[in-house]
């Protein structure tokens, strides 16, 4: 991971920062399957399913949520919830297997998981923000919460952010999280966050789920202007393929308990937060671009150039974006023609005559474009570029002061293959 002068990566996800405790179980949202050899003995896919985050006192916080019509029963209970409390959580109950969209008793239940939640725990209701993740279209069956809620809340921990991290994961292959510790007013403040994501990523105001916590002291407002901010430059410019979510939920909780004087408008306190925020997401974007479903290589597309962030943000994502073009990196093709195209049905203003485009990855870099034009390079060295896991697709469209980066990742055989059956 990137260093960043003044902040320290250090472990701990979602309970790295003072006063935050996570559990995660298997809950049996999703049966076992039955084996296809004949035997009667259920195949041992018992994963975490449900788990929950907490904080020992009432949090400032702030979200953001898909923007697709279609809005899974958690992102309008959650949305609800906030807005009762005028932007005050203490807890965020999440599972995964069953996305609970599209159903007509979806918002009863959800809010039903919030209930079992502040029951249990001292709280309103309203004070518990609720995410889940899953097939669409299924009737979320709430027994299985029911019967675990207890030992789910008995087992809540310091440490227990490992099994709260894997109980949100789908098709995901690892676990996605990262922390921070950095000074702040004269006090040592924790920002670390959990995320989850694989497939259906292609964000408009957030992605995936991602819970983020801090000990830092932070008003809603300020808070909710930092995630506003961060997420345009991070999780929106993510895309695996193209789909965007109808469940997509960032959620930031603040808990004061680091101690340094609240930061309440703009300034280099607020900055520094802000700054912590942006390595935590940047680095879950990384990691949900590198973990795409079926993907066998992380795509950064850095736009140079622009004349201004928004366009280079668009140019950015149209390459990401470009299905001929991820394909090309999963073949190790250096077809820098897919590119330029991507670039060119961009929407966004620029001279297609002053693009210059260089491939690059650990293995070295080759200049493939310069002015719109092709220039001779190597097809060997390309090869040998395009053959890492990590490719750095570097774009210069101008002379302006307009830099962003898009993520994503490869299309592969394996993507078709984990979205026919998707439901099996």
């Amino acid at each position: 991971m990137k260093e960043f002068e003044g902040y320290k990566y250090i472990e701990g996800g979602v309970c790295a920062a003072k006063g935050f405790k996570a559990n995660g179980l298997y809950c049996g949202i999703k049966k076992p399957a039955m084996p296809n050899d004949g035997n009667e003995s259920p195949v041992n896919n018992m994963k975490n399913d449900l788990c929950l985050v907490a904080s020992d006192r009432m949090c400032n916080a702030a979200s953001v949520f898909t923007q697709n019509k279609v809005k899974g029963a958690p992102v309008t209970v959650s949305q609800k919830n906030l807005k009762a409390t005028g932007g005050k959580a203490q807890a965020v109950i999440l599972n995964s297997k069953n996305a609970n969209t599209c159903n007509a008793d979806g918002e009863e239940k959800a809010m039903r998981m919030c209930e079992l939640v502040a029951e249990r725990m001292g709280m309103k209701p309203q004070e518990v923000l609720v995410a889940q993740t899953g097939v669409i279209g299924q009737i979320f069956p709430i027994e299985p919460v029911e019967e675990k809620i207890d030992e789910l809340i008995a087992g809540l921990g310091y440490d227990k952010n490992l099994e709260a991290a894997t109980a949100i994961m789908t098709t995901d292959t690892v676990k996605k999280e990262v922390a921070v510790e950095f000074e702040l007013d004269g006090k040592t403040c924790h920002l670390g966050g959990m995320g989850k994501g694989s497939g259906m990523i292609h964000p408009n105001m957030a992605t995936t789920l991602n819970i983020i916590t801090t000990d830092c002291a932070v008003s809603t407002e300020m808070i909710q202007k930092a995630l506003s901010d961060v997420v345009k430059i991070t999780y929106n410019c993510l895309s695996v393929d193209g789909d965007q979510s109808t469940n997509d939920t960032c959620a930031v909780l603040a808990n004061g308990l680091a101690g340094n004087t609240e930061i309440t408008d703009e300034g280099k306190d607020y900055e520094i937060f802000r700054q912590a925020l942006y390595i935590v997401m940047m680095n879950i974007t990384r990691m949900l671009a590198k973990d795409g479903e079926g993907a066998s290589k992380l795509l950064e597309c850095t736009v140079t150039g622009a004349k201004d962030l928004d366009t280079a943000i668009t140019v950015a994502k149209s390459v990401i974006c470009s299905p001929l073009f991820k394909c090309a990196m999963f073949g190790a093709d250096a077809n820098w023609g897919r590119i330029l195209c991507a670039v060119g049905y961009a929407d966004a203003e620029f001279d297609i005559n002053a693009v210059d485009v260089v491939l690059a990855s650990k293995a070295g870099s080759v200049h493939v474009c310069e002015n719109g034009s092709g220039v001779e390079f190597s097809e060997e060295t390309a090869k040998q570029v395009l053959l890492e896991d990590e490719i750095q697709i570097l774009v210069k469209i101008g002379d302006g002061e307009g830099k962003a980066t898009a993520w994503g990742c490869d299309l592969t055989y394996d993507y078709v293959k984990i979205n026919g059956d998707y439901r099996s």
